[in-house]
């Protein structure tokens, strides 16, 4: 079967019995035609199942009304939460946006930012999988990008939309000592971006305050994946002396975490505390409700995209160097509690007091 050529703007024109000159004006809702002519010209479009071709517009004019939006990790909700703030903007905007997924390897997100250009995107929004890729000056030379979630290098000079991760990572791990945690292990994210150093150096901080040690025993290294926070849980259970609380740095280790308590037959808080740097849709309904870090990703894409559009409508006139550091939250819900030590201690101060 022969596939159906595209309708043309000479096409409406014809079937209408107007110029194209008028039923560019009557798509651009320029006040052109009398009301009847704006009808027959809305009718043929119908008709035709005609739709502007964007693009052969951009290549005339200069100008696009598309946007594009690279991330690492489809599958990540957090990711996803990003997307849909940057598509809100955007759409109220009038811009529309192509998304694409670097799936965490450098070489695709090299190849997405040039397919971002070949179709002459205004201009990017980028949480980049590796600390250099898109920051590369070649990259960053064909249109304006904004960096959101993850900073490219250290001492950032552009624009970007981030979280102050040291501190949510410092009042997370705080919660636990108040609690009574002194036995406290973290299981880090990549130490080669920002978020990842980021939170370890909030857990740090935190403990140093409290004057409590940081074993080495208790530091496990992970990459944000579900199998390095079971690997990293693992080991910790299996310790002469198990820490009780577990800071995890992402939420995809901390359903590897969870899979590890399930599979050694231990619960939490009964047995052992677990924090989670990265709320879920669902963790309210996890058994038990996750305590967890939520991280203002919708609010993070709207104020990327704002940004952006700023940038490409300014021409390049507006500043290059700006950072927007928001806060994320610490929710406090079910899976985090004092020590069991604590807990037999405080039953056993009640049984004496009330004799």
């Amino acid at each position: 079967m022969q596939k159906k050529p595209f309708a043309t703007i000479r096409d409406v024109a014809r079937l209408a019995g107007v110029s194209a000159a008028t039923v560019s004006g009557v798509m651009n809702k320029k006040a052109v035609a009398r009301p009847e002519v704006q009808k027959r010209v809305e009718e043929a479009m119908k008709a035709l199942d005609y739709h502007p071709d964007r693009m052969a517009r951009s290549l005339k004019t200069g100008l696009s009304k598309v946007i594009g939006m690279v991330v690492p990790d489809l599958k990540n909700p957090f990711f996803v939460d990003l997307m849909c703030g940057v598509e809100e903007v955007a759409r109220a905007s009038g811009f529309s946006v192509i998304f694409s997924n670097s799936n965490k390897d450098q070489a695709i997100e090299k190849e997405n930012l040039s397919m971002l250009y070949s179709h002459r995107v205004a201009g990017a929004v980028v949480c980049s999988t590796d600390a250099y890729t898109a920051y590369d000056s070649s990259m960053t030379r064909r249109f304006p990008m904004v960096f959101v979630d993850r900073l490219p290098v250290v001492g950032f000079k552009g624009r970007a939309v981030t979280v102050d991760n040291r501190r949510a990572a410092f009042n997370a791990t705080r919660h636990l000592i108040e609690i009574g945690h002194e036995d406290i292990a973290i299981i880090t994210g990549r130490m080669d971006l920002s978020g990842g150093f980021e939170r370890v150096e909030g857990f740090r901080e935190a403990m140093r305050e409290a004057q409590l040690p940081i074993r080495d025993e208790y530091f496990q290294s992970g990459d944000f994946s579900v199998a390095s926070g079971y690997a990293g849980t693992i080991k910790l259970l299996s310790l002469p002396t198990p820490p009780t609380a577990i800071f995890s740095c992402n939420n995809n280790m901390t359903l590897g975490v969870m899979r590890a308590l399930t599979d050694r037959d231990l619960s939490s808080p009964a047995d052992i505390s677990v924090l989670s740097y990265d709320d879920f849709p669902w963790a309210a309904y996890f058994h038990p409700k996750l305590t967890a870090v939520a991280q203002p990703g919708l609010e993070m894409g709207r104020r990327a995209v704002h940004m952006l559009l700023g940038a490409i409508q300014s021409g390049g006139d507006t500043p290059e160097d700006e950072v927007i550091v928001l806060e994320a939250e610490l929710i406090i819900r079910e899976s985090t509690a004092p020590p069991w030590t604590r807990r037999a201690e405080a039953v056993s101060d009640g049984v004496m007091a009330s004799r």
